[in-house]
C-alpha cells in the first residue's frame, strides 16, 4: 500500500497524519499558521511530503450536513490548488469530513485529556480520522 498523508485544514491550523506502508495511521502534528495564510501551510505540508516520500493526499472537505459545500470548503479547494502548484504530481483526493471532528472529540474524551491538551491535538486526531476514512473506502 502507498503511504498517504491526511489533512484536516482549518482557518489557523492544519491537522496532519500519515499512513505507513501497511496502512496504519499515525498522527504527525497540528501545524499552526496565521489566519488564512494557506500559502505558509502548503509550504509546510509540501516539505513534509518530500521528507516522507509521499505523493498521495487525503484532504478533508468540509460539507454541510445537506452535502453542500461549506464556506470553508472554498478555502480547502484553494489549498489543494496551492499544493498542486508546488508539485503537480501530487494525487489529492477530497474526503467528506462532516463527522471527523466529532469522532476526534469522542476519541479524545475517552482518553480523558484536559481542555488545553484537547485543543492541541483535536486537529491531528481529525486528520487521522479523515485518512482512515480514505483508506477504508480505497480498500473496498
Amino acid at each position: 500500500m502507498n503511504k498517504v498523508l491526511g489533512l484536516d485544514l482549518g482557518k489557523k491550523t492544519c491537522g496532519i497524519a500519515y499512513s505507513d506502508a501497511l496502512g496504519f495511521v499515525h498522527g504527525v502534528e497540528t501545524y499552526r499558521f496565521k489566519a488564512f495564510d494557506y500559502e505558509d501551510a502548503a509550504i509546510h505540508v509540501d516539505k513534509l511530503l518530500k521528507e516522507k516520500g509521499i505523493t498521495e493526499i487525503a484532504l478533508g472537505l468540509p460539507l454541510h450536513l445537506s452535502g453542500e459545500l461549506s464556506e470553508m470548503a472554498q478555502n480547502v479547494l484553494h489549498f489543494k490548488d496551492l499544493l498542486l502548484a508546488l508539485n503537480p504530481n501530487y494525487t489529492i483526493e477530497l474526503v467528506d469530513e462532516r463527522y471527523s471532528s466529532v469522532i476526534a472529540n469522542n476519541t479524545i474524551s475517552a482518553l480523558n485529556m484536559n481542555h488545553e491538551k484537547r485543543k492541541q491535538v483535536v486537529d491531528t486526531y481529525a486528520a487521522c480520522e479523515i485518512l482512515d476514512t480514505y483508506i477504508r473506502k480505497k480498500g473496498k
